[in-house]
């Protein structure tokens, strides 16, 4: 019988490992860790996410003593100590104990690989040279595409930027300040090393929501104002529907996930904020009253998000860039025409690709005439920030001192009176 804490977690680790290699996502797969305490819980999402962030640097390591490659699940078990070992700084003896034990676990095949493991691992934790080993590189088709937008010294900016994560980034309902948070430039809140967010002061009274500073930017370029009727189209997870709700405006928010709209319901219910849910297709829905304005934060490659997300590079391979850029396309004129003369509008992707962010704005300029775009000009922006046409670009590496942000575009539109 496993050992409670630190193996149930390891057990839950290798459990996502698996997943993702079967092509699901880890937050797909928070309901396979239900049986376990929060604790170990959290514990394991953080485990699988620093393997899959250090999985290249582990597997170079590893080579290095490995004469035939494992089977996946002794793989998984071998990566995951390694990083623990090299990166995590774990105790030698306590995780290759741990890595043998789960290895055996598995069966008559893990009995016989048991050996090796140890053996293995053992080497591993005596290894030197692992922080001067480079940052995992994006896959081809994605590095390709950075790297001729922004540059090969700026891509290896991004890739480390992913290898160090992402802190916790907080959006305040109205002034104020939470225990052990650094003020950001453009207002957001933030706390580094990991932290159980519930346990957060003002986290069950509603005083604050999670959201990643750059993802907290389209709402308040969107400027909205108390009273306006505002809609916010592809809502969920819901950070920006709260944002625009605590300003004061008449918020409708539409989303085409019934699940995913739950969770907005959830965290209005928790905040004490009001807003119209409505689950619905956006390029078919038309609202009751016109609004003043729309944000739409569409969907997208995501691409932006790797440092919270690590196992992205590992399910997507570009395939799918071309018809989300066509629907993002109908999105926006969709969102355009059920503005009023004078209406404004925010269009955002949390993604890195410029054919998805920049060429997007372009392209809907030339296609409606008078449609125009409103330079930006929020607390904390940079100059370097602005986009030729007008827009705010955002990468990982962009405040790399404080720990980076999430990558976005988003631009301000506005119909002709």
């Amino acid at each position: 019988m496993a050992k409670p804490g630190k193996d149930l977690a390891r057990q839950g680790a290798l459990r996502l490992l698996q997943g993702v290699r079967e092509g699901l996502s880890l937050s797909d797969q928070s309901g396979g860790l239900k049986r376990l305490l929060p604790a170990d819980q959290a514990r394991a999402g953080r485990l699988a996410a620093e393997t899959l962030r250090h999985m290249d640097r582990a597997d170079e390591v590893l080579q290095q003593y490995v004469n035939r490659k494992p089977s996946p699940q002794v793989l998984d078990v071998l990566r995951l100590a390694t990083v623990e070992l090299l990166e995590l700084g774990g105790a030698a003896h306590g995780v290759v104990d741990a890595a043998v034990n789960l290895t055996r676990a598995q069966g008559k095949k893990g009995q016989a690989a048991a050996g090796m493991v140890n053996a293995v691992l053992r080497k591993v934790s005596q290894h030197q040279g692992w922080a001067q080993i480079t940052p995992q590189e994006l896959p081809d088709w994605l590095r390709d595409a950075v790297t001729d937008a922004y540059g090969e010294e700026a891509t290896l900016a991004i890739e480390a930027a992913h290898q160090a994560g992402a802190p916790l980034d907080l959006t305040l309902k109205s002034a104020g300040q939470v225990p052990g948070a650094d003020p950001l430039p453009t207002g957001s809140l933030r706390i580094s090393g990991p932290v159980q967010v519930s346990a957060l002061p003002g986290f069950g009274q509603g005083e604050w929501w999670v959201q990643d500073a750059a993802a907290a930017l389209p709402a308040r370029l969107l400027d909205p104002q108390p009273g306006e009727n505002i809609v916010d189209l592809c809502a969920a997870p819901g950070g920006k529907t709260l944002q625009l709700a605590a300003a004061g405006a008449q918020v409708t928010a539409v989303d085409i996930s019934q699940a995913r709209m739950g969770r907005v319901a959830d965290n209005l219910a928790r905040c004490q904020l009001q807003a119209d849910l409505v689950v619905a297709d956006a390029l078919d829905w038309r609202p009751k009253v016109t609004p003043d304005a729309i944000l739409l934060d569409a969907p997208c490659s995501a691409t932006g998000t790797i440092r919270r997300h690590p196992d992205l590079p590992y399910l997507r391979d570009g395939s799918g860039i071309p018809a989300l850029v066509k629907l993002q396309a109908q999105m926006i004129d969709h969102a355009l025409a059920l503005l009023p003369p004078g209406g404004r509008m925010v269009y955002a992707v949390c993604s890195l690709l410029p054919e998805e962010g920049e060429a997007q704005i372009s392209a809907a300029l030339s296609r409606h005439p008078g449609l125009s775009v409103d330079r930006p000009d929020l607390p904390g922006q940079e100059p370097g920030w602005i986009t030729a046409e007008g827009g705010l670009r955002l990468r990982p590496d962009y405040w790399s001192a404080r720990g980076g942000m999430d990558g976005f575009y988003m631009a301000r539109l506005r119909k002709p009176a």
